[in-house]
């Protein structure tokens, strides 16, 4: 999306908000969307991407990662995620991992709903236990 620093969260979230349009969830009709923000200023936004193999579908944080990865890009500042819930929309499970494994503990993860509800809390406090390399040494 090229280099452009955004100042606010609710830009970021505008933006997750548009990417969510873009969804592809006909199975579920749960829309989710996200943008990462790099440290250079860069913006790099996903959608969920479902598959009739529930297995194989794709959240839309991954997928956001996963384009600023596949562009040589290894610093990020920020994630905002947005999806139509009750209240603002975490990641899951398996997208907190990635996160963690990919970003600094203190990355702040921009959680949103379509009602307008935002929450910041830091991927630390999301998982503060992971899983981690630490595990895999020798």
């Amino acid at each position: 999306m090229g280099k452009l620093k955004y100042g606010s969260n609710e830009q970021l979230i505008d933006l997750a908000r548009q990417a969510r349009e873009r969804a592809y969830a006909p199975y579920s009709g749960f829309r989710v969307g996200a943008v990462v923000e790099c440290r250079d200023g860069r913006l790099f936004t996903g959608c969920n991407i479902e598959n009739s193999s529930y297995g194989l579908s794709i959240c839309a944080e991954r997928v956001a990662l996963g384009k600023a990865l596949s562009e040589g890009v290894r610093g990020f500042s920020r994630i905002a995620v947005i999806a139509d819930t009750h209240s603002p929309v975490p990641p899951c499970g398996a997208c907190r991992q990635v996160i963690l494994e990919l970003c600094d503990e203190d990355l702040l993860v921009i959680m949103a709903n379509l009602q307008g509800q935002v929450e910041t809390r830091t991927i630390n406090e999301l998982l503060p236990a992971p899983f981690d390399q630490s595990f895999l040494q020798k």
